[in-house]
C-alpha cells in the first residue's frame, strides 16, 4: 500500500512549528502513548480456540447433552468475552484471517449469507488495529487559490488544539480591529458634527467605515482552518461503514454556496465535508453488499485504495462545490467488503483484483459441525445476546437447550448447528421479550416454544394461510385415491415448507405429441419436467407421440416453481393419468430425479415433512440420502410418517393404488431404467449438494 507524503506545496506533513503547540505545551495524555498492558493480550497472542468461561464444563460430556457437558443454571454464570473478536462463534477460518489481516494491514472480501456476522468480524478488526497511528486532517486556506484549500494531518489530538490557536488569533485580532473601528468612528461622527456640521454625511461615513472592518473581519475568519478528521476522541482505531453510502458520503464532498461573491461567500475550506474513506483513515472502512455501489464510486474507491489518498470535490457537477478540489487527503484504511454470492457479479473486476492482491477472500459458512465445543459456545452465544440487549431476563439451562435445538433444525444437516446468527438471535430476542412481558425472572423453555411460534417469516405465515384457506375451498386433497393428483412439497423463502399439488392429463394431440408444463416454472424446474419426461417415454406402452402430456402446478402464485424437488411428484403424477390408477391423497412426497429413476436429495426437507403434516397427510415420502437431515418438531413426529425412497420404483409401489396393478407397473419400471435393484431395496445413490 502506497502511504501518503509531503508534496511540493508542503501539503500532508505532519506538523510545524508554527502551527503545533510544543510537547511542553501539550498535557501528559497527549505525550504519553498507551501502551499494552498484561490483560491486553497482543495480535499474536490470539487464536481460534476461545473456551467458555466462568461454567465448570465436564470432563467427558454425553453426546446427547445440548449443553455440550456445561454445568449452568443459567446465562448468568457465563463470563462474556471482552473482545468482539473473541466473542465471534463458528467462522474460526475467517477469524484467523481477521487476524492476521490487522496484524498485516491487508484488505479482505467476505462472501456469504447474511448474518453470519460478517460486520461483526469488520468491527474486531477495528479494535485490534493499533491506535497510536491516528491523525487529525486539517484544511487550510489557499491564499493563491481559493479553490484548491491546502490539506495537513497532525497526530490525533493537536488538531483541536491547532484549531482552538487559530480562533484565538483571530478573536484578538478581531478585538483590536473592533477598537480602532469605534476610535475612527468617534472621530468622524465628531468632525461632521462639530466642525463640518453635516450630521447625515457623518452617519454615511461611519456606515462605510463599519462594512470596510466587517469585511477584513471575514478575511480573518477565513484564515481559521477547517477541522476535516478529528480523532481527539477515538478510543480505537476508526470503524465506518459505509454500505450503501452515496459518493458524497463515502468519497467526501464540497457544500454548495448560494452567495458566491460580495463578500458573503463561505469561504471553500470551510465548506469540505469528509467521506468515509477520508474519516476511516488508520482504521477499517466496512462495505456491505459491495456490488450495490455504483462502479464509478468503485473506481474511485479502488484509486483511494491504490494511493492511499484522495482528494475531496464536489460531488454535484452543477454545484459550486464542483470548482473546489482539495490537496489530496489521507486514505490508508483497512477495506472490508461483503456481500453474498451475487455480489461477486456486479463487482468491479480491478477493485476486486485490489482486494485480492494485497488481502484476502473469505467464504463464511453457513453451518458448522455439532460437538461438544460448539454447543458450548452457542451457550455463550445466547449469553452474549443477552448482554448486548440489556433488557432480556437471564435464560435458564432448558432454554438454552430449546435454542440450540432450534439451531440443529435450521442447519437443514444431520451433525451441524446454523450459523446464521442473526436470525438465531431474532428468536432469543422475541423470547426474551416474552419472559420481560410476563415479568418473569428467567426467560424459560416455555417462553421459547412461544417464541418460534411467533417469530415465523413472512413465507411461514403465508404458508400456514395457504394451508388453511386450501382446507376452507377444499382444494387440499388428503384422503382417498385421486388419478392424476399428487401431493407434492415446495419451500418458501429459507425455512418454510408448504404442500404444493401436482395434476397431470394425458389428451390426444392435434399434432406432433408433447409435454405441456404450467404454474410459472422456471428454468431449473422446466429441465427436471424434460427429464422425467424422458423415463414417461420409455416406460409408456402406448405410442404417446400422438398425445399431449399436461402438467399442472396448483396454485402457485406469482413467484412460480423453481428447483427440481418436486420431479418424483411429477413422474408419479403422468405415470398415475397414463395407466390410469389412483394415487393416495393421504401421502405427501418430495425428491429429485435422475433420467434413469434414481431419486437423488433435496434441500428442505425437514420443513417440506412439517408442513405435510400441518395439511393432514399421514405419510411423506423423502429421499434416502435425506434421511440424515430431518430435524422435525416433536409436535409432528406421531402425526406423520417418514418413508426414504431410492428409486421411482419404490415411491410407484407406496404411492399407487391396487397391488396387481401396481405390481406390475413397478416390474416394468425396474426393467426400464435397468437400476441395480433387488428384493431388500436399492443402494443409496451418490449424494450430490441437495437441491
Amino acid at each position: 500500500m502506497i502511504y501518503p507524503g509531503p508534496d511540493s506545496n508542503g501539503a500532508l506533513t505532519t506538523e510545524t512549528s508554527e502551527d503545533v503547540p510544543t510537547e511542553e505545551a501539550l498535557p501528559d495524555a497527549d505525550r504519553d502513548r498507551e501502551e499494552p498492558t498484561d490483560d491486553q493480550p497482543l495480535i499474536d497472542e490470539l487464536g481460534s480456540d476461545v473456551e467458555v468461561h466462568g461454567a465448570e464444563v465436564e470432563e467427558d460430556p454425553d453426546e446427547e447433552d445440548l449443553l455440550g457437558g456445561l454445568k449452568i443454571n443459567s446465562t448468568e454464570e457465563i463470563e462474556i468475552p471482552d473482545r468482539l473478536v473473541d466473542q465471534v462463534i463458528g467462522q474460526e477460518h475467517a477469524r484467523d484471517v481477521i487476524i492476521k489481516a490487522a496484524k498485516q494491514r491487508r484488505h479482505v472480501m467476505m462472501i456469504g449469507s447474511p448474518g453470519t456476522g460478517k460486520s461483526m468480524l469488520a468491527k474486531a478488526m477495528a479494535e485490534m488495529l493499533p491506535k497510536e497511528e491516528l491523525q487529525d486532517v486539517l484544511v487550510y486556506h489557499n491564499p493563491d487559490d481559493g479553490n484548491n484549500p491546502k490539506v495537513r494531518t497532525v497526530p490525533a489530538s493537536k488538531g483541536e488544539q491547532i484549531v482552538d490557536a487559530h480562533k484565538e488569533e483571530a478573536r484578538k485580532r478581531n478585538q483590536m480591529r473592533s477598537f480602532l473601528m469605534w476610535i475612527i468612528i468617534a472621530v468622524v461622527l465628531g468632525y461632521a458634527l462639530i466642525i463640518a456640521g453635516q450630521i447625515l454625511l457623518g452617519i454615511i461615513a461611519a456606515g462605510v467605515i463599519w462594512l470596510a472592518f466587517r469585511y477584513m473581519n471575514r478575511g480573518s475568519d477565513a484564515m481559521i482552518p477547517n477541522l476535516l478528521v478529528n480523532n481527539a476522541d477515538t478510543k480505537t482505531a476508526p470503524f465506518e461503514e459505509a454500505t450503501g453510502a452515496h459518493a458524497g458520503a463515502l468519497l467526501g464532498d464540497v457544500r454548495h454556496d448560494p452567495f458566491q461573491s460580495g463578500g458573503m461567500e463561505t469561504p471553500s475550506h470551510d465548506r469540505v465535508e469528509a467521506g468515509a474513506i477520508h474519516t476511516a483513515n488508520k482504521g477499517v472502512l466496512f462495505i456491505d453488499e459491495i456490488n450495490t455501489l455504483d462502479i464509478r464510486s468503485q473506481q474511485h474507491l479502488m484509486t483511494a485504495i491504490q494511493e492511499g489518498e484522495f482528494s475531496i470535490t464536489g460531488q454535484s457537477e452543477r454545484s459550486s462545490g464542483a470548482m473546489v478540489q482539495t490537496e489530496p487527503v489521507p486514505t490508508d484504511f483497512v477495506m472490508i467488503a461483503a456481500g453474498n454470492l451475487d455480489a461477486m457479479e456486479n463487482m468491479h473486476p480491478a477493485l476486486r483484483s485490489r482486494i485480492k492482491g494485497y488481502g484476502y477472500e473469505v467464504y463464511m459458512e453457513d453451518t458448522i459441525e455439532d460437538t461438544p465445543e460448539m454447543r458450548r459456545k452457542y451457550a455463550r452465544f445466547v449469553a452474549q445476546e443477552v448482554a448486548n440487549d440489556g433488557r432480556l431476563p437471564e435464560f435458564t439451562a432448558e432454554a438454552i437447550e430449546e435454542v440450540i435445538l432450534e439451531a440443529k433444525r435450521r442447519a437443514g444437516r444431520k451433525g451441524h448447528l446454523t450459523l446464521l446468527f442473526r436470525n438465531l438471535g431474532g428468536l432469543v430476542r422475541v423470547a426474551g421479550d416474552i419472559a420481560r412481558s410476563e415479568e418473569a425472572e428467567y426467560t424459560t423453555r416455555e417462553h421459547v416454544l412461544q417464541a418460534k411460534g411467533r417469530s415465523r417469516s413472512i413465507e411461514q405465515q403465508l404458508a400456514d394461510d395457504f394451508i388453511e384457506r386450501r382446507k376452507d375451498y377444499e382444494l387440499q386433497v388428503s384422503e382417498g385415491y385421486v388419478v392424476g393428483r399428487v401431493n407434492g412439497l415446495a419451500v418458501m423463502g429459507e425455512d418454510s415448507g408448504i404442500m404444493l399439488p401436482v395434476m397431470a392429463e394425458v389428451a390426444p394431440s392435434q399434432g406432433p405429441g408433447e409435454v405441456i408444463a404450467t404454474g410459472q416454472l422456471k428454468e431449473m424446474a422446466q429441465e427436471s419436467v424434460s427429464n422425467v419426461s424422458a423415463i414417461i417415454k420409455k416406460f409408456s406402452d402406448e405410442n404417446i407421440s400422438e398425445k399431449d402430456i399436461h402438467i399442472q402446478f396448483i396454485q402457485t402464485g406469482q413467484q412460480g416453481v423453481d428447483g427440481d424437488s418436486a420431479s418424483i411428484t411429477v413422474a408419479t403424477a403422468v405415470i398415475s393419468a397414463l395407466e390410469g390408477v389412483g394415487v393416495d391423497q393421504s401421502l405427501a412426497m418430495t425428491g429429485s430425479l435422475s433420467v434413469r429413476g434414481d431419486v437423488l436429495p433435496v434441500g428442505g426437507v425437514t420443513h417440506k415433512i412439517e408442513a405435510a403434516a400441518k395439511a393432514g397427510c399421514d405419510r411423506v415420502i423423502i429421499p434416502a440420502a435425506n434421511e440424515q437431515d430431518v430435524m422435525i418438531e416433536d409436535e409432528y413426529e406421531e402425526m406423520i410418517e417418514v418413508i426414504p425412497v431410492s428409486h421411482i420404483s419404490e415411491v410407484l409401489e407406496i404411492a399407487l393404488e391396487g397391488e396387481p396393478e401396481t405390481d406390475s407397473l413397478v416390474d416394468r419400471l425396474k426393467s426400464i431404467t435397468g437400476s441395480a435393484l433387488n428384493e431388500q431395496g436399492v443402494a443409496n445413490p451418490s449424494n450430490p449438494s441437495p437441491q
